[in-house]
């Protein structure tokens, strides 16, 4: 019932079979264009057993045509490494690559990191700021504070004596 992978044509040569597919099915689709132009009844609809069939189908379809996409994936992996030489410019062409991408990141890095220090030094200078702005208003008010206080003090201690009296 199942076939095994050795039973499977050859995936370079999928292609060639698709496009056969492709314009028998044109073809197919073209006749039963002329067809159905010709007869005005309506098809029935589809009895179980064609449903079935359609159903079976499909289960087998679908697995064929997952191995296919792997035996093709995997010879286009393979395909760069069919010799020596050119192993090595493809391991070449990855490590190009590779470094590419991780100078890349490192310019990205920096700039994030050179943006999130200049806005760490302007909020440490408006918090700074702010600070010291509080500090001069605190101190200013407390000035004001001890000078009345003193003044109120010395006008006590200066009504003290004839009260006294």
């Amino acid at each position: 019932m199942f076939a095994t992978l050795a039973n499977f044509p050859d995936p370079t040569t999928r292609r060639d079979d698709l496009q056969l597919a492709t314009k028998a099915s044109k073809a197919s689709s073209k006749s039963s264009k002329s067809k159905a132009q010709t007869k005005v009844t309506s098809s029935p609809a589809p009895t179980r057993v064609e449903q079935a069939r359609a159903a079976a189908q499909t289960a087998v379809d679908v697995p064929v045509g997952a191995v296919l996409e792997v035996s093709d994936r995997v010879a286009e992996l393979v395909e760069p490494f069919n010799g020596r030489t050119a192993a090595q410019k493809q391991l070449k062409s990855y490590g190009t690559q590779l470094r590419r991408t991780v100078k890349r990141s490192e310019r990205r890095g920096a700039g994030v990191r050179r943006k999130a220090t200049t806005e760490a030094r302007k909020t440490r200078s408006k918090v700074e700021r702010e600070a010291r702005k509080r500090q001069r208003r605190v101190e200013t008010t407390l000035k004001r504070n001890r000078t009345e206080v003193e003044q109120r003090v010395r006008e006590v201690a200066d009504r003290l004596p004839a009260l006294r009296a």
